[in-house]
């Protein structure tokens, strides 16, 4: 048997309030050809890199979370080309993405476009570890308010190839039809949002439960399998059938 390999991830749930109509949620859609969740619809995020921990060291917050905050922030920017948590010029932003496509540290690439970051802007919401594949991501979640003027999101076109604003339950809606494809984390966590009309409200919501690691397990109810979830960490769905999840590879 291979050993498992851990990687830490972090990922930003970015949510935008509309005049009427249930608040809209950015979406990418993520590469067919993807090792991981190919051709599915996830939250913008990626793996924590050993810059994003010399950065938060170099902030005065030498902290795994801090780190992950940073990750959630520079891979937002980077796959989709929104910048929350960032207090950066407008036609500074397309500069920065060069940048960081060009493999330029974040902390550099934040010197020249004379740009500063936010870690307070994230709103710690979940932490997930599912462990069915020789590749674990341990992935945190931050949920975070996109305020008017900012840029329409813009794929990267190799790890993602559409980003989009849709309301969670738009995106349950059109998953159940087979027009989308959503894995079991992104579908519970969606489902988690679908009830609220503000960001006040959902973030309001994530403070008061504890970002603890979830790790999906199998058990057998009513006479099949099912993947469940901890029922006391604000989820309102806790398992679903086995056979019906769509679990990453």
């Amino acid at each position: 048997m291979k050993p498992v390999r851990i990687v830490p991830a972090a990922t930003l749930v970015l949510m935008r309030e509309r005049v009427a109509g249930p608040p809209e949620l950015l979406m990418v859609e993520r590469a067919a050809a993807m090792s991981f969740a190919g051709g599915a619809l996830v939250f913008p995020g990626g793996r924590i890199d050993p810059g994003d921990h010399a950065l938060a060291a170099a902030l005065g917050s030498a902290s795994d979370e801090s780190a992950a905050r940073i990750a959630a922030i520079r891979e937002t920017v980077e796959e989709a080309g929104v910048p929350i948590g960032m207090r950066i010029a407008a036609d500074a932003v397309p500069e920065l993405r060069t940048a960081l496509h060009a493999g330029m540290p974040f902390a550099e690439a934040l010197r020249i476009a004379d740009a500063a970051i936010d870690l307070d802007a994230l709103v710690p919401f979940a932490r997930w570890c599912p462990d069915h594949s020789e590749r674990v991501f341990d992935t945190r979640f931050f949920l975070a308010r996109a305020d008017a003027g900012l840029p329409d999101p813009d794929p990267d076109g190799s790890e993602s190839t559409r980003a989009f604003w849709r309301s969670a339950r738009d995106i349950l809606d059109a998953a159940d039809a087979g027009r989308h494809s959503v894995i079991f984390p992104t579908r519970r966590n969606l489902e988690r949002l679908a009830p609220f009309s503000r960001f006040e409200e959902a973030a309001a919501h994530a403070r008061s439960y504890p970002a603890r690691t979830i790790t999906p397990w199998i058990e057998l109810r009513g006479g099949c399998d099912h993947l469940c979830i901890p029922d006391d960490l604000g989820y309102p769905i806790t398992s679903e059938r086995l056979d019906l999840a769509h679990r990453a590879s």
